[in-house]
């Protein structure tokens, strides 16, 4: 069993057992005890699970770390995710951004991407608006009003859902604490509902989450994955979740394979 393919089984024992055992996932997956232990201290690393003497606990589902942290802990190559994201954003388009660590990877690329007709960018996330810093003049920026959120550096509230559907947006992406087979989920309560009134008024949505965030569940769905459009991420995940989400008719978009689709 290739590392990752076992660290993805560890995962998945934890969202069954709340504590797992070094010396029993050694003997179920026929490795040595340190095999495990660097496992268990790579998916820590990660911020996916809690790390215990003599083992690991999974995090509970109503807790994520703050943005900085999570920024900081971020997987390699997180900015690429960003990066695909931002090609699919055409000239004259209206675009909902969400707030989140990956989500806000998208600002500086379409920064850099000059067309000839203004685009329209609507968020709720500070962070997106300051990575758009070298915007052309002709492409307009609007930020949400709200409640400031000083952990997640963005707004929420109802004055932020009633922002949102005064508009219409031709594609929108947002982000999401986990996703798994029942839809994908989030920590933040007040957050789930600004990303629900995004796709409500957006014509694409696309999910943009590292491959860390797969097979993983929250506090709150947000909706089944049948509402999504696509997901953009850094890596492939394993043929199990790509085969849940080519039957719910996801496309797949990932750097490895940037044509890559399941759909």
């Amino acid at each position: 069993m290739e590392k990752k393919e076992r660290q993805q089984r560890i995962l998945q024992e934890l969202q069954v057992h709340p504590h797992v055992r070094v010396t029993t996932l050694a003997e179920r997956f026929d490795v040595a005890t340190e095999t495990i232990r660097r496992d268990l201290d790579a998916l820590s690393s990660e911020g996916l699970i809690k790390r215990e003497f003599g083992g690991a606990a999974a995090r509970p589902m109503g807790h994520q770390p703050d943005l900085a942290e999570r920024q900081s802990t971020a997987v390699a190559g997180f900015e690429r995710i960003g990066m695909l994201a931002a090609d699919m954003v055409r000239a004259g388009d209206v675009v909902m951004i969400d707030a989140g660590s990956t989500v806000a990877q998208i600002a500086p690329f379409l920064a850099a991407r000059r067309g000839t007709l203004p685009r329209t960018f609507l968020t709720n996330c500070y962070g997106v608006v300051h990575g758009m810093g070298d915007l052309p003049d002709h492409d307009d920026v609007l930020m949400c009003p709200g409640q400031f959120d000083r952990r997640e550096n963005a707004v929420y509230g109802s004055e932020t859902v009633e922002y949102l559907r005064r508009f219409h947006a031709n594609i929108a992406f947002i982000g999401a604490s986990g996703v798994s087979r029942q839809g994908f989920s989030d920590v933040n309560r007040r957050a789930v509902a600004v990303k629900r009134a995004m796709m409500e008024r957006s014509d694409e949505i696309w999910l943009m989450v590292d491959h860390t965030k797969f097979d993983q569940r929250y506090l709150e769905n947000v909706a089944p994955l049948e509402s999504l459009s696509g997901i953009v991420t850094d890596r492939l995940p394993v043929p199990e979740i790509a085969s849940q989400l080519e039957r719910a008719g996801i496309k797949l978009l990932a750097w490895q394979d940037p044509i890559a689709k399941t759909a």
